[in-house]
């Protein structure tokens, strides 16, 4: 695995906490975005979106910070399966991402970003779930 030196914390803030709370700050604002987007509230929606990607970035941040505390190689074939899967459900919320401007403007249908956002929320809980059955099969090292 790469150093990054992300294993010091800022402002003092463990990074299982920081990771932890990010990642449910993340789910909260999607779940927001949903509601606000089935309710075709575009303004809140729009917000909750940006929250939410804002927020994402400091999981990940703090997913790699914890990457250096934790021999990932341990947890075995999960691993690389989580990592995959997580470069890739990021690489997804470019769809509803680049989308959402377009059928707000008419300029594609609906559906096609709607598809998109549940894509990419489906996938959210994929890497979450299997961040956290790496996270249980891997070692703290010293």
């Amino acid at each position: 695995m790469i150093e990054l030196g992300l294993a010091d914390p800022p402002l003092g803030i463990p990074p299982e906490a920081g990771f932890l709370a990010a990642l449910l700050t993340t789910v909260g604002f999607l779940i927001g975005a949903a509601i606000t987007g089935r309710r075709r509230r575009i303004g809140a929606h729009a917000r909750f979106v940006l929250a939410a990607v804002a927020s994402l970035g400091v999981a990940i941040w703090f997913a790699l910070a914890l990457g250096e505390l934790y021999d990932l190689e341990a947890a075995g074939d999960i691993t690389p399966i989580h990592l995959g899967l997580a470069r890739a459900t990021t690489a997804v919320y470019l769809w509803p991402l680049l989308t959402g401007p377009l059928a707000y403007k008419g300029l594609i249908p609906s559906g096609v970003h709607r598809t998109g956002a549940w894509l990419a929320l489906v996938m959210t809980v994929a890497a979450t779930v299997t961040g956290v059955m790496m996270l249980l099969g891997a070692e703290r090292l010293p």
